[in-house]
């Protein structure tokens, strides 16, 4: 499965499943003030954004599997676990 990052025509910014129809599975909106701010660069941003949270997500199922939890979110989130 391959996932591509496009710009919608409301202006926000959608991760979503390349070719296909369904619904995003994330959205950016980034505020008048933040796009005057990013001077164009919206979409890189997003990217680079996108990108850190997909290596973030690779390396909590790297985490579980080396602690032999299940990588589907079966064992509960920690309360001192950084969220970011």
């Amino acid at each position: 499965m391959y996932w591509e990052i496009v710009t919608l025509e409301d202006g926000q910014i959608a991760l979503r499943e390349a070719g296909g129809e369904k619904e995003p599975m994330v959205l950016i909106r980034f505020s008048d003030e933040a796009k005057g701010r990013l001077q164009g660069n919206d979409l890189e941003v997003a990217r680079i954004m996108l990108t850190a949270g997909i290596h973030a997500v690779a390396a909590m199922d790297e985490e579980h599997a080396a602690e032999g939890n299940d990588a589907d979110g079966d064992s509960p989130r920690r309360s001192d676990q950084p969220l970011h």
